[in-house]
């Protein structure tokens, strides 16, 4: 049954109640008109709970835009929207079109800082985020009483003499929900062993970044990045308001996964219009064994990063060097399944903490 304004429904007790279903949920498919994101595919996601989404097949399908009830889940950064055909891959070209977003995918053979590996120069972050998607199919369907709104498509990565990767992803919701699903398969379609990094880079901002907001996770040790993360370490969890010409503070994070393998975080404002809001990550360590918190309060540039990897930030040459790099072989597929949603509410924030206790 779906569940909605607190009550139960079949699809036809629903069905009885309005013409079209788009009424209470669904997806809308359509292109941007002008500016640098002109002719960019994008779809929209509406639950039905206030729950809304973007989904951008043309941008590796990553997630631009989430709102619940008007505000603004993410943080979105000065460069909009912009098309793929604008990326510069070179050194720290890919910042002139991160446009932040709920999730922008880093990967898939490089992620974090520039580099040079075995002659191979590296942008930041790496290509998929960059690639637009093909084979992409919408969907709205009725499963089991349950109403089911989708989009999955694949992304290529790949390059004579190199690399040959696919990631085929689909990112599903439920009518009356306040969370969606990422559900992700990596294949090396190659002949040759690749290095393998990817990293989901979620991008947390005001209202629920504010000062009091807080990091909660399962946290047993963290690893300040570099010096300037040293610095006030101790306040790894704790946000403030936005401060001028702040610095990027980076932290490793070793996290306890529960009895299931699952590890489950959030940021969170417990003051938001009194009643407290977050927004919360469930992912699985043997999926995901690392963990990177971006802490940025700078002015305009006012966000918190929780981004689960299989990988460092500082580069793959880095990565090489520590003996921590991944790789795929040929044709094996990596998968991973990661849990977004929204916490609203003291009595679910607490429940929240409850089992991320350590």
């Amino acid at each position: 049954m779906a569940r909605f304004l607190g009550k139960d429904y079949s699809k036809r007790e629903l069905g009885r109640l309005v013409g079209d279903f788009s009424q209470v949920a669904g997806i809308k498919d359509y292109q941007l008109m002008e500016g640098k994101g002109k002719g960019m595919r994008c779809v929209d996601f509406w639950t039905g709970s206030g729950f809304e989404f973007t989904v951008t097949p043309d941008r590796g399908m990553d997630i631009p835009r989430a709102f619940y009830k008007g505000k603004s889940l993410c943080w979105r950064s000065s460069t909009g929207d912009v098309s793929p055909y604008f990326f510069e891959p070179e050194g720290f070209g890919w910042l002139r079109s991160f446009y932040g977003g709920l999730l922008t995918t880093c990967g898939l053979t490089q992620v974090g800082a520039p580099s040079e590996d075995q002659g191979e120069k590296l942008g930041l972050h790496g290509r998929i985020s960059h690639i637009p998607a093909q084979n992409i199919v919408t969907n709205e369907e009725w499963i089991n009483e349950e109403y089911i709104l989708s989009v999955e498509g694949k992304i290529c990565q790949s390059v004579v003499f190199g690399e040959n990767l696919v990631l085929k992803r689909k990112i599903w919701t439920r009518l009356g929900e306040d969370r969606l699903w990422i559900e992700d398969k990596v294949e090396n379609q190659g002949y040759r062993e690749t290095p393998f990094m990817i990293l989901y880079h979620f991008n947390i901002g005001f209202p629920v970044v504010q000062e009091n907001s807080r990091l909660i996770s399962p946290t047993q040790e963290i690893k300040p990045r570099d010096e300037e993360a040293e610095k006030g370490k101790e306040d790894y969890a704790k946000f403030s308001s936005p401060i001028p010409y702040f610095k990027e503070k980076v932290y490793y994070h070793k996290m306890k996964p529960d009895k299931d393998g699952f590890v489950r975080c959030a940021v969170v404002n417990d003051n938001l219009e009194g009643e407290g809001m977050g927004v919360y990550l469930v992912y699985k360590i043997d999926q995901l064994p690392n963990f990177i918190e971006w802490k940025m309060m700078g002015e305009g540039e006012y966000v918190v990063g929780m981004e689960p990897a299989n990988c460092g930030v500082e580069g793959r040459a880095k990565d090489r060097e520590r003996g921590t790099l991944q790789f795929l072989k040929p044709g094996e597929v990596r998968e991973f399944k990661l849990e977004v949603g929204v916490l609203t509410g003291k009595e679910q924030i607490e429940d929240f903490e409850r089992k991320i206790q350590i």
